[in-house]
């Protein structure tokens, strides 16, 4: 059980989302809430409160009485919840709601705590809103994906239940819940945030982690199967460069090769005194894809670490707008709810991953043509040669995977376009960008899916299976439980897929 207090971690959200963990709401943050929905109450009396008595948008120079106040937050609700194309799936709709209510349990927002109490009913009973992809242009927040939130809490729209979609008032009836009543301000207080791309980023921000690790895993290891030497992940030569991530990559580098057979020291070769040829058969150094690594991963490895810094403020931030101040007794009109940090940071992110899977469709193309590695033949076919392909098919695959994404990576962040009147004039357009990188990020699986199944293909043809690392022991073991060592031609596609899923679900 994880209890909402002041400050969520990414390490706790992550549980809530990807372990099940249920959660729990402080006594403290219930009272917190309860006192900004009071103060609201008093303060908007006779006072002009944006989107308590007045339109929304470009509208708020209307002023709506009184009588008409709560059917204003039904409207808008109603209004907006206009998104269209592919829902979201359960795990980021969870997402979305565990970010909004960690928002709206800052006391900040003016809503009654009846409605922390029902998000948080959602959350531990898993039942998501259906939640549509295109919409939202990340300011005045998600508003069109935070729309289909709020329609699911006053008991209207659809939702995923037990893994289907079913309508919100049927399964409230079932499960005994009961919607929220709009009180104040609840309407507006769902939808003007940046909750649905801070949910989708910081499990865009999860996957990426396990990318990192398994890119850096997989370029361990084509480093082992060509004998490559090792002091272009030393110590001694990355310490000379300043960068953080290059400084860690090299290190987990080492910790994978550690006990490696395979891996060569210049000393004991090419330092040794004994070399007299006039021309070396062997590669003095490795091509850029294999040596580089720590250079290359080390930048992917420092933007995932920042846009963690990034996402769990704002995952804790007021991003609402206007900021009800019970503290010092006052409103405040701004733009908290603009969602241009979660934009240039799932930017970012997405050229960062999409560099790795570059570099993984690199090391493909190096295992697969024979004239660069010169160990292993065309495609690492180990069936006969002209007869049989090997991993020739899956290659073009991760060629065409690794083009989408470097086309997918073109910046949403500056792709600002005025609309709601021109009072939207400048947008941040994040929920884009964090879809966007979830689907580099996904991409970046099936790439290395297949340069997992090539490099187990090739330690087999190479008879390296007892010189390998214990790390790459234990991926080539985990790899050969899903497809074993074949030479016969065969559908690949099950096998990525079943590779895929391997990757994402290993801990």
């Amino acid at each position: 059980m994880i209890t909402i207090n002041q400050f969520l971690t990414l390490a706790e959200f992550e549980s809530i989302i990807c372990n099940g963990e249920n959660i729990a709401i402080s006594e403290k943050v219930m009272d917190k809430v309860y006192e900004s929905f009071v103060f609201l109450k008093y303060f908007s009396q006779n006072k002009i409160i944006y989107g308590v008595n007045t339109g929304f948008g470009p509208m708020a120079q209307y002023r709506i009485d009184e009588k008409d106040a709560t059917q204003l937050q039904y409207n808008l609700i109603r209004s907006h919840a206009s998104g269209t194309g592919n829902y979201l799936s359960p795990m980021l709709a969870k997402s979305v709601i565990v970010s909004r209510m960690n928002t709206l349990s800052k006391g900040n927002s003016g809503v009654h705590p009846s409605l922390i109490y029902l998000m948080k009913e959602l959350v531990n009973r898993d039942i998501c809103p259906v939640i549509y992809e295109h919409g939202g242009v990340g300011a005045s927040g998600d508003l069109v994906q935070l729309a289909h939130v709020a329609l699911t809490l006053i008991g209207e729209g659809e939702v995923i239940y037990k893994g289907e979609k079913v309508s919100t008032a049927g399964v409230f009836k079932k499960e005994g819940l009961s919607p929220i009543t709009i009180e104040s301000r609840e309407g507006l207080a769902l939808m003007n945030g940046t909750s649905v791309m801070t949910g989708i980023g910081i499990i865009n921000l999860y996957h990426a982690k396990k990318l990192l690790k398994i890119s850096t895993l997989l370029s361990s290891a084509l480093n082992e199967i060509v004998r490559a030497y090792d002091d272009h992940f030393s110590e001694e030569l990355n310490m000379t460069k300043l960068h953080p991530g290059q400084r860690e990559v090299a290190g987990m580098m080492r910790k994978n090769l550690s006990d490696s057979q395979l891996i060569r020291k210049r000393e004991e070769d090419l330092y040794s005194g004994k070399n007299s040829e006039k021309i070396f058969k062997e590669k003095v150094q490795e091509y850029y894809s294999l040596r580089c690594i720590p250079q290359i991963l080390g930048p992917v490895l420092d933007t995932i670490n920042y846009t963690g810094q990034v996402l769990e403020n704002e995952l804790n931030s007021a991003n609402d707008n206007p900021i009800i101040d019970a503290d010092n007794k006052q409103v405040f009109h701004g733009g908290n709810f603009h969602g241009d940090y979660i934009a240039l940071e799932m930017d970012k992110l997405k050229l960062a991953v999409t560099k790795l899977t570059m570099l993984a469709e690199r090391q493909i193309n190096y295992m697969m043509n024979s004239k660069l590695n010169e160990i292993l033949p065309p495609f690492v076919n180990l069936g006969v040669l002209g007869f049989n392909f090997g991993m020739q098919g899956v290659q073009f695959t991760a060629t065409s995977t690794t083009a989408e994404s470097q086309a997918l990576s073109t910046s949403m962040y500056i792709h600002s376009i005025s609309c709601n009147n021109d009072n939207q004039d400048i947008v941040s357009m994040g929920t884009n960008a964090a879809t966007m990188a979830g689907k580099v990020i996904e991409n970046a699986f099936e790439v290395l899916s297949i340069q997992a199944i090539s490099l187990a293909q090739a330690i087999s043809y190479l008879e390296y299976e007892e010189k390998v690392s214990s790390a790459t022991r234990k991926l080539f073991d985990d790899i050969r439980k899903i497809i074993p060592t074949f030479k016969e031609d065969m559908p690949m596609y099950p096998y990525i897929k079943q590779v895929k899923e391997h990757l994402i679900n290993q801990n």
